[in-house]
């Protein structure tokens, strides 16, 4: 844990010459290790080669090599790695800090780098609760090697919980893994793919499912499909399984099929809906920056001010910072709790959330991502049409910022989630009135 869970330090606004300047990334009073801190892990001369290059990548539709290797050699893939195991020891805190600060340089090169940090946060969530479910990618993550998340299916609205990629049990204690995953960032480049599949059971009455470790074969195809209206550079990819082999030694987990407490998904869960909600965070965060330093030098000419005198312009800035504000808060309250949880910590301001902690999860993602668009929303309408043209960041990041819609939990999702918690069961016999 980098601070206490209950005094939690987010993002904080600074004055210069007058002007609000919208600064998320002021953090380096929060790790015990400095090298840790959004600042030192990602130096502004990093962060404007990776802003460079997020506009050609996002214009020709290609995936940032040059990216993935600059933070390659920061040690960005043993970043969740305990430091006996031979990482960099990061919290869960400390990384979605540091993907809100990548974020706000190269949206796509955080969501990409996010599928990565899933996966090794639920290994480490595992680990720290004792499992050795998640050793052997911590392992190759401290090898350097570069995970995917092969989780997603056209419509399986279950997700984690359920498969309609068929695994079959191989005679050597692994499985086959055959079906098409969606989105599968990090396509051209990943090195590992965590996947899962619904073991075939004849009667139904148990159905399981198994989460393990792929490795490039000729039974995984990676389609040439992406070609999309933001996070262009993700390269998200459909991946085809054709009795796609697990050894039995990459073997993570088996699960029943529906929720369940088992830690590596509860991991996989938490970390992808909060490192997501981090993503998403971070791009407002920069559009609120960028415009922020447009509304100085912007003028109206019918009024002789520039518009950081406009009371509209200062309203609709003020409305996305509030928006913003309170998004980071919840990411950072919810996953210290997390962070908490995996090692034990207890103390003022710590909370176990319990059979809520799925809905937490979800919901903080859901008010995030949407905070986010609103906030960036805001931000155009504040900007003038100059940022309507292809030539604006504003541009570039009101597109990339739309795609937190679509990952899970989604908005219809959430409701149905938090309907049942409520309600119960659509139908379910109530006592009469």
């Amino acid at each position: 844990m980098t601070s206490p869970p209950g005094s939690i330090r987010g993002g904080s606004n600074r004055h210069c010459s007058g002007v609000l300047l919208y600064r998320g990334d002021m953090n380096a009073s929060d790790s015990d290790d400095p090298a840790l801190t959004p600042e030192s892990f990602l130096p502004g001369s990093l962060m404007s080669t990776f802003r460079e290059r997020a506009v050609v990548h996002d214009r020709e539709n290609t995936f940032p090599e040059d990216d993935l290797a600059d933070l390659r050699a920061r040690g960005y893939l043993r970043m969740l790695v305990p430091t006996e195991l031979g990482g960099l020891g990061a919290s869960l805190l400390q990384a979605s800090r540091i993907q809100r600060r990548l974020a706000q340089a190269s949206p796509a090169t955080a969501l990409s780098m996010n599928m990565h940090l899933v996966v090794t946060a639920a290994a480490l969530h595992a680990h720290r609760l004792g499992e050795d479910s998640g050793r052997l990618i911590l392992e190759d993550a401290a090898a350097d090697r570069l995970f995917a998340f092969g989780i997603s299916e056209a419509g399986n609205e279950a997700m984690l919980f359920d498969a309609s990629t068929a695994a079959e049990a191989d005679d050597a204690g692994g499985y086959r893994l055959t079906g098409t995953k969606i989105f599968t960032s990090l396509a051209p480049v990943w090195d590992r793919m965590v996947a899962h599949g619904r073991l075939a059971d004849p009667t139904e009455r148990n159905p399981r499912l198994v989460f393990g470790i792929l490795e490039r074969t000729g039974a995984v195809e990676v389609l040439d499909d992406w070609d999309t209206h933001g996070m262009r550079a993700s390269q998200s990819r459909t991946t085809r399984l054709r009795e796609a082999p697990i050894a039995a030694e990459r073997m993570v987990t088996v699960t029943p099929v529906g929720p369940n407490s088992d830690p590596f998904v509860m991991g996989i869960f938490g970390a992808f809906e909060l490192l997501i909600a981090s993503v998403y965070t971070g791009i407002a965060e920069r559009a609120i920056q960028v415009a922020a330093e447009v509304a100085t030098t912007r003028r109206n000419v019918t009024r002789g001010i520039v518009h950081a005198d406009d009371p509209d312009t200062r309203w609709r800035l003020a409305d996305a910072a509030i928006g913003v504000d309170g998004a980071i808060l919840q990411i950072e309250k919810l996953i210290a709790d997390l962070d908490a949880l995996g090692t034990g910590e207890t103390g003022p301001g710590v909370i176990d959330h319990g059979p809520r902690w799925f809905l937490h999860f979800s919901g903080v993602k859901s008010r995030s991502t949407e905070a986010a668009i609103a906030a960036v929303d805001q931000v155009l309408r504040a900007s003038g049409g100059s940022h309507y043209f292809r030539r604006s960041e504003l541009e570039r990041l009101s597109r990339d910022v739309r795609a937190g819609m679509y990952h899970p939990s989604d908005e219809e999702s959430v409701h149905s989630s938090y309907a049942k918690a409520l309600l119960g069961e659509i139908g379910e016999s109530r006592p009469p009135l």
